[in-house]
């Protein structure tokens, strides 16, 4: 992470004599890490909200008298605004930067979680949570970990994923358990308060340290060369629509897209919806569930990280594949390991489960990087688009099975069946044409 040197900045020929032939030297630690670490701040405070809907299913229905299939509704146009809102918060942040994007979005989540605290009716909660939070968190998707990977990495990209992705399991953890007992002993608004709040906190560290691109500050890329920064790129929604157009006549396209669906229906719209009222049903108290989610959020900072490194190493096809095939494995036995205490059995999933949360990050950049070089980041907006649809059909079908059957263990069993096709999907994405097996992150 040391870099002594750097290439002269772009003002160099206004230098002179002995001056203009000394290497220009920096701080130990490059600003690209500076830089990554700001975006992880700001993914913890975007991403709070995330620690919220599977807490307050119960008590919204307690309280309103909203069905959970309704509520359920809300959370999964939450889910699918944040897919659709990241392709186009890539090319945003081509055309206005990334700081102008990502103080919108931090307002925007602060917004939707402060006035849901004065709701009265269904329709609301698809207003707050579904419109504002989902265009909010959207634009803060994984696509801006993308576009902070690319522009400021050439070296250590896979790690640097893997960093930013558990971001989001960082927030998890910190957020889970606090807001679990906030519900607990002081009802779900103060909650939702302590939300808005985290994600207003994260806008002066973004207006102070993030920069747009290393030319900003005259440096090169950590591990590559210097690079002028481009012109704004105008049209980005054209070009958004382009690249999904161009795409979508690739194969690779529809198996990374058709298998990151199923990622997000077996994680976010799955057990970060339903995990802790499902949990509830077999009389395990609020809190000691949401313990469980925030133990998969430590877990999954090791995981995720751990998949960054084979990232750079192995082939990204046949990690997925792994990683899909274990999880709909585990999620096979979820329904005989629900009780009403935490008991062995359960924290070993629960740890197992955190491993392969979102380890299928990495490798899934790695392959759009692979496929669809400049056009990686969009193209990976549009495939996690994918993966939030797939969350929210099934945030929305599990509270109607829910409503419906009276448990949960039909979609546990559904989704592990899901993971399987992933796993082959995942297969069948055939490496691109002069690229060796593992192709670095």
């Amino acid at each position: 992470m040391t870099q002594t040197t750097e290439p002269a900045a772009r003002d160099d020929s206004l230098r002179t004599g002995h001056e203009a032939l000394r290497p220009r030297r920096v701080h130990r630690v490059h600003r690209a890490w500076i830089v990554a670490a700001v975006a992880f701040v700001t993914i913890i405070g975007g991403a709070a909200f995330n620690a919220l809907p599977g807490l307050l299913i119960d008590p919204l229905h307690q309280e309103f008298g909203w069905s959970r299939g309704e509520i359920g509704l809300a959370v999964s146009i939450d889910m699918a605004l944040y897919g659709l809102t990241a392709p186009f918060a890539a090319a945003l942040m081509d055309r206005f930067g990334i700081r102008r994007v990502v103080v919108v979005a931090l307002s925007a989540v602060a917004a939707g979680a402060l006035a849901s605290v004065w709701m009265t009716a269904a329709w609301q909660l698809m207003i707050y949570w579904g419109l504002l939070v989902g265009l909010g968190t959207g634009a803060m998707a994984m696509s801006f970990s993308a576009t902070v990977t690319n522009r400021w990495f050439v070296a250590r990209r896979g790690l640097v994923t893997g960093i930013l992705t558990a971001a989001g399991a960082s927030g998890q953890l910190v957020f889970l358990p606090l807001c679990a007992w906030i519900v607990d002993r002081h009802g779900w608004q103060p909650a939702s308060v302590t939300v808005a709040l985290a994600a207003l906190a994260v806008v002066p560290f973004v207006m102070l340290l993030m920069r747009d691109h290393p030319a900003d500050v005259g440096l090169a890329p950590y591990g590559g060369e210097y690079v002028a920064k481009p012109a704004p790129a105008r049209g980005a929604a054209r070009r958004t629509v382009r690249v999904l157009l161009d795409a979508a006549r690739t194969g690779p396209f529809w198996l990374l897209a058709g298998s990151f669906a199923i990622c997000g229906a077996s994680t976010n719209g799955l057990i970060r919806t339903h995990f802790v009222p499902s949990a509830h049903d077999h009389h395990m108290p609020i809190t000691a569930a949401a313990s469980l989610l925030a133990v998969i959020g430590i877990f999954d900072i090791i995981g995720t990280v751990f998949s960054g490194w084979l990232t750079d190493r192995f082939d990204a096809r046949r990690l997925l594949a792994v990683y899909y095939a274990l999880r709909g494995v585990s999620l096979l036995f979820l329904p005989v390991l629900m009780q009403d205490t935490v008991e062995p059995p359960m924290v070993f999933f629960i740890v197992f489960y955190g491993l392969d949360w979102v380890a299928t990050v990495p490798p899934t950049l790695a392959l759009c990087r692979e496929q669809y070089g400049e056009d990686s980041a969009i193209v990976f907006g549009w495939v996690l688009a994918s993966h939030q649809v797939g969350a929210a059909l099934v945030a929305f079908l599990g509270g109607v099975a829910r409503d419906h059957f009276g448990s949960y263990d039909v979609v546990w069993y559904a989704a592990g069946a899901l993971c399987a096709m992933a796993a082959l999907m995942a297969l069948m994405i055939r490496r691109a044409k002069g690229l060796p097996a593992a192709v670095a992150g």
